[in-house]
């Protein structure tokens, strides 16, 4: 069956949900609107640090590195309805890095899936929450995920999935850099090369480090966006922590119609706690209460 089918795709526009709206079309970042963003980013980097401190150590480094790109998502872009979880026209979000859970987990009780203070027990025997987001226990998680490089070949399936059934959603995927490292997500960037769904914008979290060093001593990665394009797909590279830049490039991808988007966003492991920046070590880590203290000065002096 090819995934154009004119027959299936009338069939199944037929049958879309009567309460799917479109989003507004994006407007230039403006003062207020960046201001809003940048503070929302600093009152959840201080959440991160708060739940790393109560569960005893998290995936910390690469949930900050990767947080910005999931406010400027989840304040500005999803189109979403945390009241209805389920709801068939929803965006679609897949965080393939799934280790940065406890980043997820902030800013989906934030938005209103589930009471903050579920978070309190975060990756403790019997709470819902794992180191890894499981979709079947997490209210607002599209895709279990954990085992890296296996969701961004689900965020492929899953966009492709939305075209052939007539659906109107986007998906949107958050890859780590060390998570290229894998065969899977080479086999999903060809496949989407190929079948070329305008309705998924990925992200690469470029932040250079993965648990066992710099990607480029482990296993080189560059050129990172020219092997992007070889397999069809349109690049673009930025600031990941700069909301105009991350803002224009959705909006580019938005926009953009022949080709999937993949956006390299250059992070800094641990961005926004000084002691812990482009360090390796905090991969994973745990804090006393001296470091919680510290880590939450250094993200309001940021």
């Amino acid at each position: 069956m090819q995934l154009t089918n004119d027959s299936l795709l009338r069939e199944n526009q037929q049958n879309l949900s009567t309460q799917w709206h479109p989003p507004k079309a994006p407007t230039k970042l403006d003062a207020a609107e960046r201001k809003r963003l940048q503070d929302k980013a600093r009152e959840l980097r201080a959440q991160i640090v708060e739940v790393t401190y109560t569960c005893g150590g998290s995936h910390i480094g690469g949930s900050l590195s990767q947080h910005d790109i999931l406010v400027a998502l989840y304040y500005r872009y999803l189109n979403i309805d945390p009241s209805r979880p389920d709801w068939d026209q929803r965006d679609r979000f897949v965080l393939s890095k799934g280790h940065g859970g406890i980043g997820h987990a902030v800013i989906l009780a934030d938005k209103g899936y589930f009471d903050p203070q579920l978070l309190m027990d975060f990756n403790k025997t019997g709470s819902p929450f794992g180191m890894h987001l499981d979709r079947l226990k997490v209210r607002g998680v599209d895709c279990s995920t954990g085992s890296l490089g296996h969701g961004f070949p689900l965020a492929v399936g899953i966009a492709l999935g939305a075209r052939v059934q007539g659906h109107k959603y986007r998906t949107y995927c958050v890859l780590g850099d060390g998570e290229c490292h894998e065969g899977a997500v080479w086999e999903a960037a060809m496949a989407a090369g190929h079948y070329k769904p305008t309705n998924l914008t990925a992200f690469v979290d470029r932040n250079k480090l993965c648990m066992d060093g710099p990607t480029e001593k482990v296993m080189a990665l560059e050129p990172l966006d020219r092997k992007f394009e070889s397999f069809g797909w349109r690049v673009l590279k930025i600031d990941g922590h700069d909301f105009d830049q991350i803002c224009d490039a959705v909006d580019t991808a938005l926009a953009e119609t022949e080709r999937p988007v993949m956006i390299i966003a250059n992070t800094i492991k641990g961005k926004g706690v000084d002691f812990m920046e482009n360090k390796t070590a905090w991969h994973y880590g745990g804090l006393d209460a001296e470091m919680r203290a510290k880590a939450l000065e250094s993200i309001q002096r940021s």
